[in-house]
């Protein structure tokens, strides 16, 4: 996307978006949109208002873990390499069969439809991955249904992240129904089934299913449908609905159910939450194909330790399989560590949905494209040519002080 708002998806490195918006300023233009997480941060929560601001910013009990899961970052410094003249730089990497333009996804939120502009923030988020060529991870919980999404993703690819309800005829369809609208993997989020304790959403008396909202997908599933007027639920209003839908929301799963869940698809099979290395081993002994190390960006449970701390060791265990890796990342620097690091792909939840918030479809591809302009920049300048020369070694810990 052009410093003036226009989207353009044929980029040769992603860190020409500094040189568009340099050369946009030669004519007395600057850009419309934040260039610091900060400042989007903060002129995004003057757009959504203090109810759904607390949704989105807000995290369990003091926040603690969501703060440390960002500032842990600052233990890992970059160490930079000369004479490798990293002219060219490719990004791309290898992903579950997809060859993907960069690491970097959109993480799952399922809040988008709230969002401002317009109301339909799932599908204006998809045509952001559609032009920018980065990937969205479909949240279960969305405005619109997911076959309206997953046709706004053009030619890049999606993924569908499952809320795994207590009904398994109903995971079976929403699983299904993904297939067959094009998602290329089902993530299963395992840390969720219940909500975690949040402040914040409490001292508002806030929670948007619970008032009919981001419900798309139930409402428009056939077996929710057969089953919540089995119920007596009145399907043609939504707020009705919503505590049928809470009845069957979370799915407590074991490991008794791993079995069941991978016979559910034959697409690539991602279970996220997973930040224990025997955790990911199981699992991908028991059939997954992929590990999403993650704790919910602070938002499910305090008092936890940074997920960019419990990376590596989850690296080791999934022994070459793909890790998927989200939690804390607020800038192109981020996503560059947690690849040395072992990650094969980096998500970002946060600083997109400001994005969306401030600027819909460009508005996201701006936060995309910043953070992608800084990580390439980044591997110009400490000399990394590619994503394969992000090893461990490119990262020490390092001491911080203040």
């Amino acid at each position: 996307m052009t410093a003036n708002g226009r989207v353009d998806a044929t980029v040769p490195h992603w860190g020409t978006y500094q040189n568009e918006i340099y050369l946009a300023g030669l004519g007395g233009e600057i850009p419309r949109l934040p260039m610091t997480y900060a400042e989007l941060e903060r002129s995004a929560q003057g757009v959504l208002g203090a109810a759904l601001t607390s949704y989105i910013a807000g995290g369990a009990g003091n926040e603690q873990t969501q703060r440390v899961n960002v500032t842990a970052f600052d233990r890992y410094g970059l160490m930079p390499r000369m004479f490798v003249k990293a002219t060219e730089r490719d990004l791309s990497v290898d992903l579950f069969g997809m060859h993907l333009p960069s690491p970097l996804l959109m993480a799952p939120v399922g809040v988008l439809g709230l969002t401002p502009p317009g109301g339909h923030g799932d599908i204006v988020t998809a045509q952001a991955a559609a032009a920018t060529g980065v990937p969205m991870i479909a949240s279960t919980l969305m405005s619109d249904p997911m076959e309206q999404v997953a046709a706004a993703l053009g030619d890049t690819p999606g993924l569908f992240q499952l809320y795994t309800p207590t009904d398994r005829g109903l995971a079976e369809s929403l699983v299904s129904r993904a297939e067959a609208a094009g998602f290329r993997a089902i993530v299963v989020t395992l840390d969720t089934w219940v909500p975690g304790w949040r402040p914040r959403d409490l001292a508002h008396s806030q929670f948007p299913q619970l008032r009919g909202h981001v419900l798309a997908n139930y409402v428009s599933d056939p077996v929710f449908r057969r089953l919540a007027a089995g119920a007596g639920a009145d399907l043609d209003d939504p707020r009705p609905v919503a505590p049928y839908w809470a009845a069957v929301f979370g799915n407590n799963l074991g490991w008794d159910d791993l079995a069941w869940l991978r016979s559910t698809t034959d697409l690539p099979l991602v279970v996220k939450g997973v930040c224990h290395p025997d955790d990911a081993r199981r699992a991908l002994d028991g059939g997954v194909d992929g590990i999403y190390c993650s704790n919910h960006g602070g938002r499910q449970a305090n008092g936890g330790i940074p997920a960019i701390d419990l990376l590596a060791d989850v690296v080791r265990a999934a022994d070459g399989a793909p890790v998927i890796f989200d939690s804390g990342v607020r800038q192109g620097e981020h996503i560059i560590k947690a690849l040395a690091l072992g990650a094969t792909a980096v998500a970002v939840g946060r600083p997109y949905v400001y994005g969306l918030a401030l600027g819909g479809r460009d508005g996201v591809a701006h936060v995309l494209r910043s953070l992608l302009a800084e990580a390439d920049l980044l591997m110009a300048v400490d000399g990394y040519p590619t994503v394969a020369d992000l090893t461990p070694d490119a990262v020490r810990r390092v001491t911080t002080t203040g």
